[in-house]
């Protein structure tokens, strides 16, 4: 699977604050449009509203009603959520007929408060989808698993922003969800040095394969 990214159009986004009860502070608030389906979008690549209504159905019970629903001040270029850089949580996400609305609370975290900062002096942030799964053509396949979504700037100056989204490299989402590309690593070093000690020997070479699959499988369980 590869490291897919999109951005959607902020014109809708809102910028809401909320007062916190007893402490005189403010809290942030982002509103708007997070994610799209059927149309092809900025990246040239089109989501199946079939596939975006799974996802964000699972994302709503498995992260936001857990409250796990992090997500991160502009995209790190891997697909695992990096705790220092988290910004905000994700509280709302539903389709609303092929576009997905949601809401993000921005959080007192070093980033977050980057974000509140931003905001506080009209700097226009956007909403991005971050995900893996494989393509067809310009369509994003069935297998696609949204991870989560981050705060951005407006990309519309640099233009590599929303070329340069499709990571060189390959990912595994397991059975419940987790990103395991550090097993898929370790695999390929166990069957590089499997095929440098037994090059020789088929037999040897054999059982250190499915000692070596064995040993993947159970480690994404």
């Amino acid at each position: 699977m590869k490291l897919l990214r999109e951005f959607v159009s902020h014109d809708s986004l809102q910028l809401l604050t909320e007062d916190s009860e007893g402490s005189g502070s403010k809290s942030y608030f982002l509103r708007g449009p997070f994610l799209q389906a059927s149309v092809k979008n900025r990246n040239g690549r089109k989501y199946m509203r079939e596939t975006l209504e799974r996802e964000v159905k699972d994302f709503y019970k498995t992260k936001i009603q857990t409250h796990r629903s992090i997500g991160e001040l502009d995209h790190p270029p891997e697909p695992t959520i990096n705790l220092d850089r988290i910004s905000h949580i994700i509280t709302e996400l539903a389709m609303d007929g092929d576009v997905g609305m949601g809401c993000a609370k921005l959080l007192d975290t070093p980033m977050g408060k980057i974000a509140k900062a931003l905001v506080q002096d009209g700097v226009q942030l956007g909403m991005s989808t971050r995900g893996v799964g494989t393509l067809d053509g310009d369509m994003v396949k069935d297998d696609y698993k949204l991870i989560t979504v981050d705060i951005v700037a407006d990309p519309s100056a640099p233009t590599a922003f929303v070329e340069g989204v499709l990571e060189n490299k390959e990912y595994i989402v397991s059975e419940t969800g987790e990103i395991v590309e550090a097993a898929v690593r370790q695999l390929k070093r166990n069957m590089d040095k499997a095929t440098q000690s037994h090059r020789y020997n088929k037999e040897e070479f054999s059982k250190a394969t499915l000692m070596y699959m064995d040993q993947f499988l159970k480690s994404i369980r």
